[in-house]
């Protein structure tokens, strides 16, 4: 089955799993479900369903009223409607992506409509924080700057922004702007342990992962240790197939020289010696590792994406 399509009948499970379960307090009983989007019979066509959920995904929430805190937005739990803004986020990557930017324009345009129907709720600023803390926050698992830059965008130019967070927003879509899925992946050079340089663009493979890491960073360390157990990863890495471009891009060269004989030696290992990376001109590494998948052209596939994404993309090239 395709995966757009189990997504599809299995959504209704996730947004019914994410309701109150147990007995009802009286501060829960002011409480209401997050109203799950009811796709009309009409639909039969998977593509059709899909982009009805999309279009009205919001509506029904939205159109409702209720507690607006720090536990509860327009009456619905506060970690519901922060479940609902990862399924979304998911739902919406199963589709082009200029087509799901769109769509999260959309979402902006409903929520700043419903805090102009109703100015003295906080709907606005709990939905900017919490599609912050899932879209653009580095540990978050379904991240993803793509899809966050329209609604930043939003936040950037929206009246209803508080005035002193709107530079802020303005930096982070300039941010998130840099090197989209889909564009070639900015070049630059870098030197290994031995002063040889290499570029980016010079390395040739069926596709690329490009790791930015740090010595010595145990998250960096986990992702090293998930790759390694990837079955038939090295007779890829052999056959040209793929390649790991594993690049340092701060400052302390000792501690990378002194470490760096611990990354798998059929990696290409290197540190960025113009600082280009850390200028924040072609990519932006809010944090340490982050990952971009590569095709053969270098094209960007995922951008500072979870390796655990990364596994599911080699396993199903490898199943292919």
């Amino acid at each position: 089955m395709k995966r757009s399509t189990l997504i599809l009948l299995l959504l209704p499970l996730l947004l019914a799993g994410c309701r109150a379960r147990g007995p009802q307090t009286p501060a829960a009983s002011q409480l209401r479900d997050f109203p799950v989007p009811e796709i009309p019979t009409v639909y039969v066509d998977p593509d059709e369903r899909r982009e009805w959920l999309l279009d009205h995904y919001w509506d029904a929430f939205l159109a409702g009223d209720g507690r607006c805190d720090s536990g509860a937005v327009l009456g619905v739990r506060r970690a519901d409607v922060e479940g609902q803004v990862a399924a979304y986020a998911q739902v919406l990557e199963m589709i082009p992506l200029p087509e799901a930017q769109r769509k999260m324009r959309q979402f902006f345009s409903k929520v700043e409509a419903r805090q102009a129907a109703d100015t003295v709720s906080h709907v606005f600023l709990l939905m900017e924080e919490i599609v912050s803390k899932y879209l653009y926050d580095p540990n978050s698992p379904v991240r993803d700057e793509d899809l966050y830059l329209p609604y930043v965008e939003g936040l950037a130019n929206s009246p209803y922004t508080r005035e002193a967070a709107r530079p802020g927003y303005a930096y982070e879509a300039r941010m998130c702007a840099l090197a989209p899925v889909g564009s070639v992946a900015p070049d630059f050079r870098f030197t290994d342990a031995r002063g040889r340089t290499r570029s980016l663009h010079g390395v040739k493979a069926g596709s690329t992962l490009l790791f930015f890491s740090n010595p010595g960073c145990h998250a960096c360390l986990d992702i090293i240790n998930t790759l390694l157990s990837v079955p038939g990863l090295d007779s890829r890495i052999a056959r040209g197939d793929f390649a790991v471009v594993n690049v340092y891009i701060d400052e302390d060269l000792d501690a990378w020289r002194a470490y760096e004989p611990n990354y798998p030696r059929n990696w290409l290992c290197g540190y960025d010696p113009d600082g280009l990376v850390r200028s924040d001109r072609i990519y932006n590494v809010r944090a340490i590792p982050s990952l971009y998948l590569l095709d053969a052209e270098k094209r960007i596939l995922m951008k500072d994406a979870p390796v655990e994404r990364v596994v599911s993309w080699l396993q199903n090239q490898q199943n292919q």
